[in-house]
């Protein structure tokens, strides 16, 4: 019976590396639809979101199954509840993928990036990939000291992102009001990407240690009460 419940535990270690998978695959290809205005791309992004939602509601399915079950205490219980809110995270991941893909599709045939920003939109796509797969090899190892270098990317996120918000509000911008709306959600979509990254690794540390830092708590119920403004 235990051993049957710890494979269960191990289920959701791989379904929460697989959704890092996707999630960076979502953001990678919506990156690229981005920058070269490929509706098919896009397309395929948005529609694609719909297996990273039935990944987490098995998930949760399973976790709530396994509480009701097996009534787990220690590590164990750790390790159901913070799936669960793992697995919110990366769903959110993939959703903020789609909204890239969505400006994508909604410029069509034009590339919804200027070309005086694109670099700094590709550096955006880039930090964003690189984040997610170090992600999943936090979740697939329980590597706390690889959990909290994720904080590094997460600072050249945010320098990307003041980097692209600087030049929308120097008195250069030449574009239009419309181009800049999409490029000011775009790279609000691309740091939250991060943000929610950072939010799976603080998991990862609280799930080994059985330490959560408070400070970081609140911080993280900031930004996700700011993000459903």
């Amino acid at each position: 019976m235990r051993d049957a419940f710890h494979e269960d535990l191990d289920t959701i270690s791989e379904q929460l590396v697989e959704m890092t998978r996707l999630a960076g695959s979502a953001m990678s290809r919506a990156t690229t639809a981005l920058l070269d205005g490929d509706i098919k791309l896009a397309e395929s992004v948005i529609e694609a979101d719909k297996e990273l939602d039935r990944l987490r509601e098995d998930l949760d399915a399973m976790s709530i199954d396994l509480l009701a079950r097996q009534q787990p205490v220690a590590t164990d219980l750790r390790m159901v509840v913070t799936g669960m809110r793992m697995s919110a995270d990366l769903e959110r991941m993939g959703d903020l993928a789609r909204h890239v893909a969505k400006v994508a599709r909604l410029r069509y045939p034009d590339s919804a990036v200027p070309a005086d920003i694109r670099a700094t939109i590709l550096q955006m796509g880039q930090v964003a990939e690189r984040i997610v797969a170090k992600c999943g090899q936090v979740i697939a190892a329980k590597d706390v000291e690889a959990a909290k270098t994720l904080e590094r990317d997460d600072d050249a996120m945010d320098e990307l992102h003041r980097t692209l918000f600087s030049h929308l509000i120097d008195g250069t911008w030449k574009h239009g009001t419309e181009a800049a709306v999409d490029m000011t959600l775009v790279g609000r979509y691309y740091e939250r990407f991060a943000d929610h990254a950072v939010s799976v690794a603080h998991r990862v540390v609280y799930l080994v240690t059985g330490e959560w830092d408070v400070a970081e708590d609140h911080e993280e119920q900031e930004d996700r009460a700011s993000e459903l403004r």
